[in-house]
C-alpha cells in the first residue's frame, strides 16, 4: 500500500468515525426531543444533523478514491448503493425534522408531531442499520491482502 492511499485510508476511517457517529447519534435523539417539545434541542440537532451529513460525503469521497483501481467489485458496489441509499434516508429525516420543527412551533396541542417522530425513529434505525451492513462489508471483504 501506497503513502498515498495509506493517507486516504486514514481520511477515509476518521470521516467515518467523525461525522457518521454523530450522525448517528443526532438520529436517534431526535425524536426524544420532539416528545419533549424542546424546540432549542431540536433546533441545534437538525444544524448538527445537517453537518455531519454533509460531512459523511468525506467518507464517500475518500472512499471512492482509496478504492479506485477496485470498483468492480461486489462489496464496494454495495457498499457505495447502501451510502446512497443511506444519504436519501438523512434527507428525508432532515425533511420529517423541518415538519415537526413547524408542527410543534404552532402551538397546537392537536399537532404533536406523531407521524414525524415514528417516521425518524424507524428511517434513523434503519440508516443506522445500513451503516452497520457498510462497515461488515469493508472489514470482512475489504481488509489488507483482499
Amino acid at each position: 500500500m501506497s503513502f498515498s492511499d495509506k493517507v486516504l485510508l486514514w481520511l477515509h476511517i476518521a470521516f467515518a468515525i467523525f461525522a457518521i457517529g454523530p450522525l448517528t447519534a443526532v438520529t436517534s435523539y431526535v425524536p426524544r426531543y420532539i416528545r419533549a417539545r424542546d424546540l432549542n434541542v431540536l433546533r441545534f440537532l437538525k444544524r448538527a444533523g445537517r453537518l455531519f451529513g454533509s460531512l459523511t460525503l468525506g467518507v464517500f469521497l475518500f472512499g471512492a478514491l482509496l478504492g479506485r483501481s477496485d470498483l468492480a467489485k461486489v462489496y464496494l458496489t454495495v457498499s457505495m448503493t447502501l451510502f446512497i441509499v443511506a444519504a436519501v434516508l438523512l434527507v428525508i429525516i432532515d425533511r420529517d425534522m423541518s415538519k415537526a420543527l413547524r408542527a410543534l412551533e404552532n402551538d397546537n396541542p392537536e399537532d404533536d408531531a406523531k407521524v414525524q417522530t415514528g417516521r425518524i425513529a424507524a428511517l434513523g434505525g434503519v440508516t443506522s442499520l445500513i451503516w452497520l451492513v457498510i462497515l461488515v462489508l469493508m472489514v470482512f471483504n475489504g481488509g489488507p491482502g483482499s
